[in-house]
């Protein structure tokens, strides 16, 4: 009790408290601005932390990074331009509602959905930290493959397009990865002499163009779409109580999925998200809705983002070894401030452990009205004419990208191609989402993969021997198959029709 009585102690002074709300705000704006991603709002947050308090300054890590990943949803919602590859999961989903007149339903469900999974992450850090970290560190680059392989299946479950066509665009975003020289071999492909090619392609740069620029291009050729009413927006909040209670299985589901996947080193929300979408649909009474606007897979996906964030912190406090990108940065602010992770982390330093749960119950708990406040002004966006928004998206884009690449103009070229490639799948019915899933999973499933065959001295039975990943194995597999499993009962069944006609 006494270890409790402090922790409030320090979460509750005045200089940790003006952190976590100026972080939050902050968070808020860079997250839903496109090309701003939620490890860059966390980044930037690093040379402030010098002169912070050790609460406060882990306060603001914490609060920064989980208002960004769920303001990367306010964009996707209102413009179909996803602030963060999390958001880019359920973007046509929460696009839809909006084109339907339905923005504050779909606002509020990524609102209130995300606070209830950063809700659930929190609670599993508490309670059940120890477990999940020896879960995690069960996995090795054998797990990690399936894992990025399965991540990877799911593009042929979210797609609306035929499977085919989901396949080919993540067969693309994986090639896309093999650019450069970050690869295990340290060995140039695809550069073609050029410099600026070396590095690769970044994730960010590219979901910039997919998305944003490609919806620019296209805001050119279509008709403008009706006018978001702004007296529907007075009620975010309106029936979110009434869908919490109408799919208790999403929300359960994509917690946990969220808390699992927060866990395993590299994953993080964007994975989550991904995942949890694609087991929405394919759990579903009604996969044909999904795509048109329908709320089951905005439910799951926001609950999971948002759940693995918290839950990302358990390896890292743990064991100093990062969930995802985010938790890298805190990693070496942890350091910096004294606060050195491992088991007597936990015992030594009881106080501040209490006062991150604190945090992070704190940061979701006020993300709820500062998120309303920033829908209602973002909600104007939509009310303007596009010839005034469609060139301020333009220049975000770029100083974006720009500012992302380390002040790199090639980015901003990236930026301008892969609009352009964009433009051209999404007329020609190639799902943009899939070949961006490629582009994030690339690289995991080739690192695991050649590191694996060194580590088993090129034999692969390592992949199928291990419990966990034979598991893993046998999902990604049935993920695969599945179409042809579907067409192959669709056939017989017209036939068995035909037969007894």
């Amino acid at each position: 009790m006494d270890t409790l009585i402090q922790a409030f102690g320090l979460v509750f002074a005045p200089e940790v408290m003006i952190a976590i709300f100026a972080s939050a705000i902050y968070g808020l704006v860079v997250g839903s601005l496109p090309g701003l991603s939620a490890t860059m709002a966390t980044a930037l947050l690093v040379p402030i932390t010098f002169y912070l308090s050790p609460i406060a300054a882990i306060a603001t890590i914490i609060t920064a990074s989980a208002m960004a990943i769920f303001s990367g949803d306010i964009p996707g919602c209102l413009l179909r331009i996803p602030g963060t590859p999390a958001s880019a999961a359920y973007v046509d989903d929460a696009y839809a509602m909006t084109r339907k007149g339905e923005a504050e339903t779909a606002l509020g469900i990524c609102l209130w959905f995300s606070a209830l999974g950063g809700i659930a992450g929190t609670l599993s850090l508490m309670v059940l930290a120890p477990t999940l970290a020896e879960f995690a560190l069960s996995f090795s680059t054998y797990e990690n493959f399936w894992l990025a392989m399965l991540g990877l299946m799911c593009a042929t479950l979210v797609a609306r397009s035929s499977p085919i066509k989901a396949i080919a665009a993540m067969l693309l975003g994986l090639l896309i990865t093999c650019i450069g020289i970050d690869n295990p071999g340290g060995v140039p492909r695809f550069t073609f002499g050029s410099t600026d090619l070396l590095g690769g392609i970044e994730v960010i740069p590219a979901l910039v163009g997919v998305f944003a620029l490609s919806e620019v291009m296209r805001s050119l050729t279509e008709r403008e779409p009706p006018k978001l009413e702004h007296r529907k927006l007075g009620s975010i909040l309106k029936g979110q109580i009434e869908l919490t209670k109408k799919h208790p299985k999403q929300q359960v589901r994509g917690n946990i999925v969220g808390i699992i996947i927060g866990v395993l080193p590299g994953a993080g929300a964007d994975m989550a998200a991904w995942v949890s979408y694609a087991m929405a649909k394919r759990f579903s009474k009604t996969p044909e809705k999904f795509g048109t606007g329908h709320p089951e897979g905005l439910i799951e996906a926001g609950a999971s983002n948002n759940a693995s964030l918290a839950s990302g912190w358990v390896p890292a406090l743990l064991f100093g070894i990062p969930g995802d990108t985010i938790t890298a940065i805190a990693i070496g602010v942890l350091y910096m401030k004294g606060l050195n992770p491992g088991p007597t982390l936990f015992t030594e330093q009881a106080s501040s452990m209490y006062a991150f749960y604190i945090i992070f119950l704190l940061g979701n708990i006020i993300m709820i009205p500062l998120g309303i406040i920033l829908i209602r002004m973002a909600s104007r966006v939509v009310g303007a004419p596009r010839s005034a928004v469609m060139p301020v998206i333009m220049v975000f884009c770029a100083v974006g990208a720009f500012a992302t690449a380390g002040n790199n103009l090639f980015a901003v070229w990236c930026v301008a191609f892969f609009g352009c490639l964009g433009y051209v799948m999404d007329k020609n019915g190639y799902p943009v989402a899939a070949m961006v899933l490629g582009v994030v999973m690339g690289t995991m499933v080739e690192q695991s993969l050649v590191t694996s065959l060194i580590k088993s001295d090129g034999s692969i039975l390592p992949f199928f021997s291990r419990p966990v990943s034979m598991v893993l194995a046998a999902m990604t597999i049935t993920a695969l198959l599945w179409p042809v499993f579907v067409w192959t009962w669709r056939r017989m069944q017209a036939r068995r029709r035909v037969s007894m006609a």
